[in-house]
């Protein structure tokens, strides 16, 4: 029995009038997640990087060459308050990892920019990131994963989208 299960049958013995099922399913991948974060940030830590500037990092990347967006679409890109986006930006600044000018097009507008240490970092860092995340996942047979992926998938979008789903 693990520790969701203890938790489940202490409620239901304290309170049987209330389903606790959906614990089991909440409480595990509550768990999971904070695990799996763990995890994921001793590689980020490896770099000196926080999991917050590791995505900045991998966002300017992954835009490509010439590896810059502005502090905006970085915040959309990795999901964080403009002002939360500052300060990793500053940090990374610091470190040497990118670089901030005036947008050409617009002088009140910012864009950040990798510079060339900063990118051998993220493509390092993000290589033995996947290196990790190959490793975490091989705990499940690759069967196991494309269920669980497409399980994740289905149940992200409904609640990202949360219109309900047609039935046809």
């Amino acid at each position: 029995m693990d520790r969701v299960a203890r938790i489940q049958a202490d409620w239901r013995r304290e309170r049987p009038d209330v389903d606790t099922s959906p614990q089991g399913v909440i409480g595990r991948l509550h768990r999971l997640a904070g695990q799996l974060t763990e995890e994921l940030c001793r590689v980020y830590g490896r770099y000196d990087l926080t999991e917050g500037e590791f995505d900045v990092l991998c966002a300017l990347r992954r835009a490509g060459e010439p590896y810059e967006r502005a502090p905006g679409e970085l915040a959309a890109h990795t999901m964080v308050t403009t002002g939360a986006m500052t300060k990793r930006i500053d940090r990374l600044e610091r470190a040497g990892l990118v670089t901030r000018r005036r947008a050409d097009d617009d002088q009140r507008g910012r864009i950040v920019a990798l510079t060339e240490p900063g990118r051998e970092l993220i493509d390092r860092a993000f290589t033995d990131h996947m290196r990790n995340e190959r490793h975490l996942l091989n705990l499940l047979t690759p069967a196991e994963a494309e269920t669980l992926e497409a399980l994740l998938t289905t149940w992200l979008s409904r609640l990202e989208d949360p219109r309900p789903p047609r039935h046809e």
